[in-house]
């Protein structure tokens, strides 16, 4: 596989935002997000780069895909606790879909989570509609933890987010 995972670097935010956020909407993921608030989480790569790793996948100095990987508890968890990392905002560029690129950037997260320190676990938290990262995450080992399932916006009871892990 000629996909390459490394840590994005400061000049590929914009692009990487880009990738993300549309990815999100060319999947029709953000109808819950009236505000449009959550595509600029999507696009603000800098800040989450600050509170966690953010990884790439390229192939020949293109841009495929991206993922926040957390390495602790932290401003950019929303489910793990101690001992466990989290996966965030994992997306692949609607071109680059079927080739890998999602698994790549999953098992790099896991890879770096076996080698923190302390790690046992690794959690996410997904949509329902996420259908094809959910193949992923399963046909990696994860497994599906409803008891930990979430809402992100209390005031849309019928938005919540799915959640897995994998014991390390």
């Amino acid at each position: 596989m000629d996909i390459l995972i490394r840590q994005a670097t400061h000049d590929e935010y914009g692009d990487l935002g880009e990738i993300t956020a549309q990815a999100y909407l060319h999947d029709g993921l953000l109808g819950f997000d009236d505000s449009g608030w959550y595509v600029g989480e999507l696009r603000d790569v800098a800040k989450r780069a600050a509170a966690a790793e953010v990884l790439v996948a390229a192939r020949d100095d293109t841009l495929l895909g991206g993922v926040t990987f957390v390495p602790s508890a932290g401003p950019m968890t929303d489910i793990a606790g101690p001992g466990e990392a989290e996966i965030r905002m994992l997306a692949v560029a609607p071109a680059a879909r079927g080739q890998g690129v999602g698994e790549a950037l999953v098992r790099a997260c896991v890879e770096r989570a076996r080698a923190t320190e302390g790690c046992v676990r690794v959690v996410l938290s997904t949509q329902r509609a996420m259908h094809a990262a959910h193949r992923i995450y399963e046909r990696l080992g994860f497994l599906r933890t409803p008891e930990r399932d979430w809402n992100p916006l209390p005031d849309r009871p019928d938005i919540t987010l799915v959640a897995y892990e994998l014991t390390l």
